[in-house]
Formats: C-alpha cells, structure tokens, sequence
C-alpha cells in the first residue's frame, strides 16, 4: 500500500519492530550518502553515514550481510546506544542485486542471530523489489543539497574551486540551468571564475558580460546591494530593467539575483534560465543561504592568503624574509645559483641621527631600487635589519659579480652605498656554508673601504 519509498521504508521498520526487540534502520543511498529514512527510537540515529563508514557502509559498498554477535569486537561498529551488544545488518537490493541501501538491527540482550539475519534478508529483498517499484530511492530534497554544497565550500582549497562549487551548487539548489558570480575588488567588478563545464547559456551569459564591460557588472552588484534579492515571475512580455538587459540579450527569461558579502568588496551571485519560469520565494531563500555560506568561505580564504603573505614577508619591505630565504636556498643548485649578501653602508648612522623612521624609509627606497636592478626571475629578501640576499641563477662568477656591481650601483642612484659579497654553492657543501662564505666577503669589502664587490673564494 506505500505510495513512495519513504513509507515502504517506514512501514517495514514498524511492522519488524512489532516483533524484534531491536534498533531498527533503513538506510538508503540518496546521493552520496547513507541516509537514514526510517527508524525506531534511539538516543542516536545517525542521519547520514559515507558509504563506506561503519557497518552499514561495509555492508553497503560489498553488497554482502553482515552478522556481529559482540559489536565491540568489530572495528566499524558506530554506536547507536551504550547497552548494544549484537547487530544483524543486510543490504537492500534492487531486482537487478545492485544495493541501494541496508536494513539493520541492533539488540541489547540474548537473540538468535542467524534466524534474525534470515529474516532481515527475505524482508529486505522484497523492500528493494518495491522500492524499485516505486521509482527508487527518494530523491535529495533542495535543502539536503544545499547542505551538501555548504560541506563542500567548506573545505575548497583555492578560490576557483570555491567559485566553481558554488556556481554548480546554485544551478542545482534552484534547478536554474546557468549562474555566474560577479564580484567586486580594487580593480573594479569582475566575472568569477567559469565552472569547468558551462553549459550553452551560462557561456553566452559570460560573454555578453565581458562584452558590456565594468560599468554594467557594477551596475548590477550596486543593484542587489541597494535593493537587496530580486527575481523574475516568469510572465511574458514584460521587458527587463536597464541593469539586467545583457543578461537579456543573452537569452535568460529567469533570474534570481542575490547579493554577496558586503557591498564594497562583495558580489551578486546571478542565477538563470532561458525558460520562462517562475522561482517560488523558497528557492530565493536557498540561493540566498548559498551566497552566505559562499562569501564567508571566500573571506576566510582571502585572509588566510593574507596571513601567509604576512607571515612569509617583511612587513616594511615586503620583501620576503628568513623563511622563505631558507627554503629557496635549500634548492640552489651548485655553480649555477648565485648568493649575494648585502649590506648598507653607514646604515646606523643614520638611524642614530635621524630617527628609526627615517632608516625605515631609506630601507624601503633601497629595496625599490634594488629590486629594479634585478633581472627577472631574480629574488632578493630582507634577512635582518640592514641586511638584504638576492638569489640569483647565473651560467658562470663573472656574471654573478656583474649583477652584484649592478645593485651597487642601483643603490648609489639613491644616494646610499652597499656592499656586497658573492658566493656560488658548491657540490655538497650545505647552503648554510654559502651564505657564510657571501658573508665573509662582504665583510673583506667593508674592511677595503665600502661601497663594492667581492667573490667569495672556494
């Protein structure tokens, strides 16, 4: 008598219960997961489980029942309730013997568990044989969707990809085919990144897009900010505002436009389809969560970019420091990757007579003049307070030591002096040694009078 599977799921879990003093769960697979659709009562139901996690899972993924009588002996065992001592679980097949999900049973005293486990196997075929009848396991409702792609920003490692699950997450919560996400920064708004496959209208949305240029993405993003989420009631004949004629020319007919972040660095997350269509406000309000859930993700990533930038530069220079110095030196390459160690001339003098603030300025213009000296590819860094390597990769010494004569003489065009030693790696020698060997040369010009150049000697 179910008319959907979810009933034939609970019907079966009450007319066992009837009989079997246990726990009892259907589990089906809906999408990626073992979800929970029926159930007796327990301090505990897990809603969803992998599917490969626990019993149940390793039920599942070998399609082969399982039969524990001491669960604490079993390392998959999840715990439903603390008196559980023995558990029956069976997979649910289709009539084809593909699994679509399990039937288990857990009991907190004495049973045979070999009757039992027959039982749950006769019940369970004739569970999947009517599931199937009734279309399969149950469809992912919108919200467990949107808590699924709300996992998944969680954990996007990079911006493109948080962008791209976005976009794919905003197509499937709203059943809209296209969306693009629009987002304001220091250059002015931009297109977010494209999803790895566009489909043909979110490809024609993009380059009408780029096609109108800055001015009428800000339009938009200023737009949804002011008015706040807006979408299209799917009636014909009724033309589109001046902000939203590109997307027109596209070809939309729906859209759901909500905003992201705030408005001076945030975005608008466009959702579309070339269907006339009317999104009831609930959808709005799912893609509305999504572009939450989007924008704290996308801020956390930018500030932990900015906190690494931080932690691997100087502040004052922006030049990067010790840390990265050592991990670049740790791959010089022997005869080929020049040192040079820098030193400013007169350096505390200055500080001593004009202030810190002062010696910070000079800092700052000489790491400018230096760094446009370099060629490119080249590296320098701030490894202490007037101390400066550049890494450079070079073919012989004597190009090496013209460089190092190039930033002296880019350091003189600033008014100041530097001096500078040389030093190449040799095979086997730890990069440690190099450096003291640049350092020692350096310091054999500071004796010869400053301002100049030395190679170290091997």
């Amino acid at each position: 008598m179910a008319s959907t599977a979810v009933e034939a799921c609970q019907w079966t879990v009450a007319a066992l219960a009837r009989y079997a003093p246990a726990t009892i769960s259907v589990l089906l697979h809906v999408p990626d997961r073992l979800r929970c659709v029926a159930a007796t009562g327990a301090w505990q139901v897990f809603s969803t489980v992998p599917p490969k996690a626990g019993i149940v899972g390793r039920v599942y993924a070998s399609g082969t029942g399982a039969t524990v009588p001491d669960v604490t002996a079993d390392p998959d065992y999840l715990p439903v309730r603390p008196d559980v001592t023995a558990e029956v679980c069976v997979p649910v097949l289709d009539p084809a013997g593909r699994p679509i999900g399990v039937l288990d049973l857990q009991w907190s005293g004495p049973v045979e568990l070999a009757l039992w486990r027959e039982t749950a196997e006769r019940v369970a075929g004739r569970l999947g044989a009517r599931i199937t009848a009734l279309g399969g396991p149950p469809a992912e409702s919108r919200s467990e969707k949107l808590l699924r792609h709300a996992a998944a920003l969680t954990v996007a490692p990079t911006e493109w990809d948080l962008m791209t699950t976005a976009i794919c997450a905003a197509r499937e919560v709203s059943t809209l085919s296209a969306a693009v996400l629009l987002l304001a920064d220091g250059a002015g708004p931009r297109l977010g990144a494209p999803t790895g496959t566009p489909g043909e209208l979110e490809s024609r949305v993009r380059a009408e897009l780029t096609e109108a240029g800055a001015p009428a993405l800000h339009r938009m993003i200023a737009r949804a900010h002011r008015h706040g989420p807006g979408y299209t009631l799917g009636e014909a004949g009724h033309p589109p505002t001046a902000e939203y004629l590109p997307l027109a020319d596209a070809g939309v007919r729906t859209l759901v436009a909500v905003p992201v972040g705030p408005p001076d660095r945030g975005g608008v997350l466009l959702v579309a389809d070339e269907r006339l269509l009317r999104p009831d406000p609930t959808t709005v309000n799912l893609v509305e969560l999504l572009a939450g859930q989007a924008w704290t993700c996308l801020d956390r990533l930018r500030t932990l970019a900015r906190l690494r930038e931080q932690a691997s530069s100087d502040p004052l220079t922006g030049l990067g420091h010790t840390g990265p110095f050592g991990q670049r030196i740790a791959r010089a390459t022997p005869g080929r990757t020049a040192l040079l160690a820098i030193d400013v001339d007169g350096f505390k003098a200055v500080n001593d007579t004009y202030g810190h603030q002062a010696g910070d300025r000079l800092l700052v213009g000489l790491a400018r003049a230096l760094e446009a000296a370099l060629r490119q590819g080249d590296e320098l860094y701030r490894i202490g307070g007037d101390e400066f390597v550049a890494v450079i990769e070079v073919s012989r010494p004597e190009e090496a030591v013209r460089i190092a004569e190039r930033l002296a003489e880019a350091a003189r065009s600033t008014g100041r002096t530097i001096s500078v030693g040389v030093a190449l790696p040799q095979a086997g020698e730890p990069s440690e040694q190099t450096l003291r060997r640049a350092d020692q040369a350096l310091y054999a010009v500071k004796r010869q009078g400053r301002d100049g150049v030395r190679l170290a000697t091997t």
